[in-house]
């Protein structure tokens, strides 16, 4: 059977069967989901060019459709557009200056009294930050299919963006998206090949080796006795 060598960030991985690499194989789907999510790139270059609040409120719809933990919602958004604060925001991101050239910046909260009331510390501590995250994607895609871009910024001063936002004790922000038109599109860039991260029924059985496995168990003759 033909091998395909797989590199992967310049280094050469184990070879796989191609036959088993066709199956794999990701298959477009024009004016999918699938292709708005391949289509997405952190987008860190912005032209001038305002972001009507219609639009933005139509990404915002979005929100209410994300998954979230006993379908609580414990989200907060904030959508800042003052230039100041911007600064300030800029300030709190540990001077990343290209976000000044986003229109838009929208900081993504939870909303701890609502994730811990139910699910108590692992509300605070796992299932608030996961259902925001579910969110955040929403708001990534649905920027991309409106045709913006965005980038999910993570480092920064929780206390600072608190500070300047005037978040009460309860709202920790955890993301910081900027938002806009560019001019450029990112090259994708290097991605993980589906061998790499599924594992079929406990880790380490890989895709390749589920596929090792099917093809090297032996085939028994029936014989009419």
């Amino acid at each position: 059977m033909p091998f395909k060598t797989i590199t992967k960030f310049g280094k050469k991985k184990k070879e796989i069967p191609e036959e088993f690499e066709e199956i794999m194989r990701e298959e477009e789907i024009p004016g999918s989901i699938i292709s708005v999510i391949k289509s997405r790139r952190s987008v860190r270059r912005y032209n001038k060019k305002p972001v009507d609040m219609k639009l933005l409120l139509e990404i915002f719809e979005s929100i209410k459709y994300s998954p979230s933990v006993g379908n609580c919602q414990p989200w907060e958004f904030i959508i800042v557009r003052n230039p100041k604060m911007k600064e300030h925001l800029v300030e709190a991101c540990y001077n990343q200056m290209w976000m000044l050239d986003a229109p838009v910046f929208i900081v993504a909260c939870t909303n701890n009294k609502v994730a811990g009331a139910i699910y108590g510390e692992r509300g605070l501590k796992l299932y608030g930050i996961q259902s925001v995250a579910a969110a955040i994607e929403n708001i990534l895609l649905a920027a991309e299919a409106l045709g913006l871009s965005t980038c999910w910024v993570g480092a920064f001063s929780e206390i600072m963006v608190a500070r300047f936002l005037e978040c009460p004790g309860h709202v920790r922000p955890c993301a910081i998206i900027t938002l806009g038109y560019s001019d450029v599109k990112p090259s994708a860039p290097d991605r993980q090949s589906m061998e790499d991260y599924v594992h079929i029924e406990k880790f380490g059985n890989s895709l390749i080796m589920e596929k090792i496995k099917r093809e090297s168990k032996p085939t028994y003759m029936k014989f009419k006795g």
